[in-house]
């Protein structure tokens, strides 16, 4: 896989644009929800030891709430692609088929 030319074709703007900015933006996302998963479990194992600690929980439900909207971000990256997808396939039906792999 090479770079795109200077004049951009259907296929190279499937390849490099399309296709890799969704698997960066899905890699990235993924990532985050890895590490954020990684503090809640965290967190809910020293609220387990200390039940009465507010401060904790406080914590504990900020991570959770940001961990929810890191999912809901993976569910929106999911229609943003199938929609790029879409326009993709009507611009570009005639020049170029891309493989059916997204």
């Amino acid at each position: 896989m090479a770079a795109p030319s200077g004049g951009v074709n259907c296929e190279e703007f499937a390849e490099f644009q399309l296709m890799a900015a969704h698997v960066s933006r899905d890699r990235v996302i993924k990532n985050c929800i890895a590490q954020t998963s990684a503090v809640v479990k965290s967190l809910r194992e020293e609220r387990e030891k200390n039940l009465d600690d507010l401060t904790l929980l406080k914590q504990l439900r900020k991570e959770q709430t940001k961990l929810k909207w890191m999912q809901s971000e993976l569910n929106v990256e999911e229609v943003v692609n199938d929609r790029s997808w879409k326009v993709f396939n009507e611009r570009c039906r005639i020049h170029f088929k891309p493989p059916k792999n997204e």
